[in-house]
């Protein structure tokens, strides 16, 4: 059970309203941190915006998605590696066994992957301040100052996700049960 209310459509703050049925309408449900970001009308547009600006980096959908998966799997908020898992098998078209070894925090095999995937868990785990080699080695992988950026701006937004579920302690939706640690 939730320890924040999980609001719907209908029992949404007025202001937060609009952003619950566009996530509706997106999603063909309404994800759990949808109904608990609605507590703020504030949260939920910033996670709205910051979602639309993170989708126009020059990241690729799948590189979003590693930071994403990598982010959420330290912050230990299941609900958000699921909910990134099944977009990056449905939309991104990442393998299986891929997005198995991030939900695990292992190799995708992939070495530009693997690359964000190594930065990414850098940058979190030394709160950006990375050795000069694991930046370097992100820009050896073929990235530059701008897609390292674009990752910290990747866990800025899982960040906001990840602690607000924690919060709220919130449950996976049944839509993305199949796509939760250790399901797949």
């Amino acid at each position: 059970m939730s320890r924040l209310p999980l609001h719907t459509a209908d029992t949404a703050p007025e202001e937060s309203r609009p952003y619950v049925e566009k996530a509706i309408a997106n999603n063909g449900f309404l994800p759990n941190l949808i109904g608990v970001l609605a507590n703020s009308p504030q949260a939920l547009e910033t996670y709205m915006t910051v979602s639309g600006i993170n989708g126009k980096t020059s990241l690729t959908l799948a590189e979003r998605e590693v930071v994403q998966i990598t982010a959420a799997r330290i912050h230990g908020c299941d609900f958000c590696v699921a909910g990134h898992t099944a977009v990056a098998l449905k939309k991104a078209g990442l393998p299986v066994e891929a997005v198995r070894a991030l939900q695990n925090g292992g190799a995708t095999g992939d070495a530009k992957l693997d690359a964000v995937k190594v930065f990414a868990e850098a940058v979190i785990a030394q709160r950006g301040a990375v050795a000069g080699a694991a930046l370097q080695a992100f820009r050896g992988a073929g990235y530059n100052d701008r897609q390292a950026l674009e990752v910290v701006l990747g866990i800025s937004l899982a960040t906001l996700c990840n602690f607000a579920n924690t919060l709220a302690g919130s449950a996976i939706n049944p839509e993305l049960q199949p796509y939760a640690p250790g399901a797949i």
